[in-house]
């Protein structure tokens, strides 16, 4: 069994990646806010989802106040506004209503060859900015088939810190999604799989920012079939979840099978805490 605890919020998002229009954003923001509004999200969990960039501000006019469900960017530039084509800074983001934003991505690793360099200093400026960092970890099918997991992630992990510096965030999200096991072709992990990624990541967290409140998430091929047994059977904070949550139906059923398992985990927690006593 997991032994982290339960008493936070248990993180439970989606990225919509290169998805959406502005109709189909804002139909999606309405469902979400309708369920929110009606009690139909488990108050044991924090929803967040994170738009395109073009549909941003729309999304958090259309969500409205809803506390418990976060906005957040997939991606911001780490410098002050100024002459950078094509990129929006975190301020910006900020002021379209994320309250988060996702930094270091796979895709974004591979595909356009961001560095462990680039992505601390994106978590630097999105501290700087108040924003929540959703850094995003993992290990190749090769690296994992050369046992390196657990040096692969920690050094992630340290790397996206180093920019710090001074800077003490309020809080911090390392989202670890092992390579072989996003995307349209990953494969779906069972939690032993992932234990050893999962526990580099939360070592660095502890040894590294032991007074902030750090949040570990799992990402990777999880759906509403999995999403239970993932909840309950990791030592996580809450789960990213890619395709499985592009509908507000999909992210809430998710939502609500999580939720079962939170509580019982939880329920499982506070008996230890009593035995321990």
């Amino acid at each position: 069994m997991p032994t982290t605890t339960t008493t936070s919020p248990f993180w439970l998002g989606t990225s919509w990646k290169m998805t959406k229009t502005l109709a189909q954003a804002g139909d999606y923001a309405d469902e979400l806010r309708s369920a929110a509004l009606a009690e139909r999200v488990p108050p044991e969990l924090r929803l967040f989802v994170l738009p395109a960039t073009t549909t941003l501000a729309a999304v958090r006019e259309r969500l409205g106040v809803v506390p418990q469900v976060f906005v957040g960017a997939q991606n911001a530039y780490p410098g002050p506004e100024g002459a950078v084509t094509g990129e929006v800074s975190m301020g910006m983001v900020r002021d379209a209503g994320a309250r988060m934003v996702e930094i270091g991505h796979a895709e974004r690793r591979t595909l356009l060859g961001e560095t462990d360099e680039l992505v601390a200093a994106k978590v630097a400026a999105a501290v700087s900015a108040g924003l929540i960092p959703l850094v995003c970890v993992g290990e190749t099918a090769a690296e994992r088939e050369r046992g390196s997991t657990a040096s692969v992630i920690a050094g992630q992990v340290h790397a996206a810190l180093g920019g710090l510096g001074r800077l003490a965030p309020v809080e911090l999200l390392v989202a670890y999604e092992p390579h072989w096991a996003i995307g349209a072709q990953g494969r779906a992990a069972a939690p032993d799989d992932v234990a050893e990624g999962l526990a580099a990541v939360r070592q660095v967290l502890d040894d590294e920012l032991p007074d902030v409140h750090t949040g570990v998430l799992y990402g990777g091929s999880v759906d509403a079939g999995n999403a239970a047994g993932l909840a309950g059977g990791l030592a996580v904070e809450g789960l990213f979840v890619g395709r499985a949550a592009w509908t507000a139906s999909g992210l809430l059923e998710i939502a609500h099978r999580c939720a079962d398992a939170v509580r019982a985990r939880s329920t499982t927690d506070q008996a230890i805490v009593r035995k321990d006593r």
